[in-house]
């Protein structure tokens, strides 16, 4: 076959309209209500033909169309409204543009359905982060790769058995365009590995004003293989994936540097950004003539780790071996051995086979660790205690913030428009407070029906028109086809199932009592229907017996109508869900479900939760706002924990969702519903929102990272070098230290009201005072050796013995009657990572 020379063709439109271009050449368009439908007026049928996609969409416009908006005054008038937004938010957006002070590394980027470079959550999270720093004008950039064939399409067999396609991106139809280096230069990267240096060219995409760049090892200086590298999203090839992880971290790294850009904070999302430490230790020693200590004490300061899933198989590990010849280059630019490389990820005294972890490597590179939920939080911490020895499992330093969504990219036009008339026109420039929160409950009940008729309307259309294709793909029977374009009814109660189908996330826990379900899905009196949508990873078979029950089920002749599977969840379908359904499920397995953001999307368009107490929907329920499975109960039995739930849901169903839903005492409209959807959207929208979210990270951790980092890199790293040798010192010195067993100066009981002393003694040998915290840690006796609720105050010297032995002393008060205990510790002294340094704590 003859090679081909390739050139590509855009339209060609007047002068007058170019600003469409520019506009399809950043993802900003992508959540403004009034840029989306300035696209949809040129062709509203062309726009939902290019699966809203500006660029395609635009290359199908001829020239006489061009000619004759570029005449239309109403079009005009629409472009150059959008056109002065742009300019103000975009092209002005930030005073002296963005410096990337703060860059955000992501194996997945979950911005719009035209990008294929996500698979789930993590991406769409990560996604809704960078749209949320582009609204605030924080100086962020993202970091992450470019995938030729993004995460798989799914498709179902005659037997509702999933199978999987991937399909290559046309690289001409998405808005990339080059990086350059800080010389102007086409920028390419080089990291080592096994069989050579693996090179990827660097993509940009604009996300409003925040850059995303993503490497690419598609380009003909590699070889076959490393071309493949970033060809797929989680690999199922163990090698594949560690490949990519060290582009995304170090290669990632080392084309900001070629950029320019020196970010004081990187945040990594999730533990497969790991590597990137590694590499800006390297660049902090070379840029700053640091020694490797010093490195090591800043890179934590200036590092932020969010971790995601409490599911162990969400945290990767490689066997050293397969690790070496990717961190070869380090011995020298570190001047330390792989081996030592290698036992920053592993745990301490583990053996030296022992595979890395990229979550104890990430650990290893942030001060600043947290989970995505409340509870997500507390799991981290008895997941990760080991880590922190004799460190009280409350204390382990992994703290939380909630996840929050984007609203203007999930809330639907016409609750959008209700929003901006009851709050204002920027109601989604700011977080909301309380009060103005409190003025949705002031839209009329005819308005929010309306509004959600009108979404729960296309979910219907959607829905006919993916099950009909379905079918027809399947090549069924033409009556089975045409049965399919009439499924569901407008004015049944909808409930949605839409996430991936992981056995934890409990996909058929409807279906454990067939016969009761059946007859919830076949009342006359009250029609339900039941929407699912979800993929399974292509190893999972456990999760795809999941989705062929529900097919299959849902295949009943009698249940056809009533119960439908659709093919392929993305975020187009999943915005078409959330906007359009009456109910969002949710039944994972506690405590498993991280967050679950599908249900605050749900939320804020007044759709009600039905969902079990876990990720952030303990934080978001209430009695106004949806309903609760069971009681946040833990469960050693999962069968009898199936067995429970499934019963409490089938409960709920029938004795409260399925007749407030039904209670139209008043009209015809269901006032006692829209009362909660009303709660549900305050609720959503003033709580967990991303902007709240973003400010959250900037306020916690972005902020005091910044500061942290430029201070300790003052005068040559001075103040590094101090908390290196501190550190030195007290991991050489700690053995020395022991405690007595405290003593109170009050014999017999006491009471409410009273106070007491405390006195403990302590040797410290050559540690001084000023270096550690004693501290009195008390609480309520939950038993002989645990204490519940616990509380620490600072302990004080009263008296000094010397030969390093010391009298510490302070004071508690009696605030509440029971049954207490105490004891005394000694932990370093200073900020969050030298007081919690591994292995050093000393208890009485």
């Amino acid at each position: 076959m003859k090679h081909f020379q390739t050139y590509q063709v855009f339209s060609n439109m007047p002068e007058s309209l170019k600003f469409l271009e520019t506009l399809s050449r950043n993802m900003w368009w992508c959540w403004h209500i009034d840029a989306i439908e300035l696209f949809r007026r040129i062709s509203p049928s062309r726009w939902g033909e290019s699966v809203h996609n500006p660029i395609i969409f635009l290359n199908g416009i001829g020239r006489e169309k061009f000619e004759e908006l570029s005449e239309n005054d109403g079009f005009l008038t629409h472009m150059h409204r959008v056109q002065n937004l742009f300019n103000k938010q975009v092209i002005n957006g930030y005073e002296g543009g963005n410096k990337g002070k703060i860059a955000y590394f992501s194996m997945e980027f979950g911005i719009h359905e035209s990008l294929p470079l996500f698979a789930g959550g993590l991406g769409i999270l990560a996604g809704d982060h960078l749209k949320a720093a582009a609204d605030i004008g924080l100086p962020l950039v993202g970091v992450g790769l470019f995938y030729k064939n993004g995460y798989f399409h799914q498709y179902l067999n005659h037997e509702g058995w999933q199978q999987e396609k991937f399909l290559e991106t046309n690289i001409y139809n998405i808005p990339l365009s080059r990086a350059k280096s800080a010389c102007g230069k086409e920028l390419i990267v080089s990291v080592a590995g096994p069989h050579g240096n693996i090179h990827a060219m660097v993509w940009k995409i604009m996300v409003g004003q925040v850059p995303l760049f993503l490497m690419d090892t598609n380009i003909d200086d590699n070889p076959r293989e490393i071309r493949d590298i970033t060809s797929r999203l989680y690999p199922a090839n163990a090698e594949m994936r560690l490949a990519q992880e060290v582009l995304l971290g170090i290669g990632g790294m080392q084309a900001l540097k070629t950029m320019g850009i020196s970010p004081d904070v990187c945040h990594m999302n999730e533990g497969h950004c790991a590597f990137y430490g590694i590499e800006r230790l390297a660049q902090m020693m070379s840029d700053y003539n640091i020694d490797l200590e010093k490195a090591r004490q800043i890179l934590p300061r200036a590092t932020v780790f969010t971790t995601h899933t409490p599911v162990a198989a969400g945290h990767d590990e490689f066997p050293p071996d397969m690790v070496r010849s990717y961190l070869a280059p380090f011995e020298e630019r570190l001047g330390v051995s792989v081996d030592e490389i290698i036992s920053w990820g592993q745990h301490k005294d583990s053996p030296a086979d022992t595979s890395i972890s990229m979550f104890v490597l990430a650990l290893q590179m942030a001060e600043h660790c947290n989970g995505v939920s409340r509870l997500h939080g507390k799991v981290a911490r008895k997941m990760w205690k080991y880590v922190w020895p004799k460190i009280p499992e409350t204390e382990i330093p992994i703290s939380h913030i909630t996840n929050g969504i984007h609203i203007p990219s999930w809330i639907s036009i016409d609750n959008a428009i209700l929003l901006e008339r009851y709050i204002g026109p920027e109601w989604y420039v700011k977080p909301l407070d309380r009060r103005e929160g409190e003025r949705i409950n002031e839209i009329y009940d005819e308005e929010l029906w309306r509004a959600h008729e009108m979404a729960k309307t296309r979910l219907m259309r959607v829905s006919r028109q993916c099950m009909a294709r379905q079918h027809k793909e399947r090549n069924a029977a033409k009556s089975l086809v045409q049965e399919a374009e009439s499924v569901l009814d407008q004015d049944a109660l909808t409930i949605a199932f839409a996430r991936r189908f992981a056995t934890y996330k409990r996909g058929t826990l409807l279906f454990s009592d067939p016969e009761r379900f059946k007859s919830i899905l076949t009342s006359k009196k009250y029609p339900v229907q039941f929407v699912f949508a979800g993929k399974a990873h292509p190893r999972d078979d456990a999760g795809k017996e999941l989705i062929k029950s529900v097919v299959q089920f849902a295949d009943t002749p009698e249940l056809r109508h009533k119960i439908i599977f659709l093919e392929d969840y993305n975020i187009d379908m999943g915005r078409y869900l959330t906007q359009g359904a009456d109910v969002w499920l949710n039944t994972p397995r506690r405590p498993f479900e991280a967050c679950g953001t599908s249900g605050m999307k749900a939320a804020i368009n007044g759709v009600l939760n039905l969902s079990i107490l876990d990720g952030w929907w303990c934080e978001g329920y209430s009695k106004k706002t949806g309903w609760k499975i069971g009681d946040g109960e833990e469960f050693e039995d999962s069968e009898y924990q199936d067995h429970i739930e499934s019963q409490a849901l089938y409960n709920l169903l029938e004795n409260e969702v399925i007749p407030r839903f039904y209670d139209r005492k008043e009209g015809n409209m269901p006032v006692r519903w829209l009362k909660m959807m009303k709660a549900s959207m305050e609720m959503a929208i003033v709580n967990f929102s991303a902007r709240r979210m973003v400010n959250k990270y900037n306020d916690q951790f972005y902020d005091i990272s910044a500061k942290k980092y430029k201070k300790l890199l003052l005068n040559g790293g001075e103040g590094a070098k101090e908390l290196a040798l501190l550190q030195s010192r007290l991991e050489n010195k700690w053995e020395e230290i022991w405690l007595e067993s405290p003593v109170r100066n009050a014999a017999g009981p006491s009471r409410v009201g009273d106070t007491f002393d405390v006195t403990a003694l302590v040797h410290l040998g050559e540690i001084k005072p000023d270096e550690i915290n004693v501290e009195l840690f008390f609480g309520k006796l939950k038993s002989w050796e645990l204490i519940s609720g616990k509380k620490v105050t600072p302990m004080t010297v009263k008296e000094d013995y010397k030969d390093g032995k010391y009298l510490y002393t302070c004071t508690l008060d009696c605030t509440a009657p029971g049954r207490y205990g105490f004891t005394a510790r000694v932990i370093p002294s200073g900020d969050t990572l030298t007081r919690f340094t591994p292995g050093l704590i000393a208890w009485a």
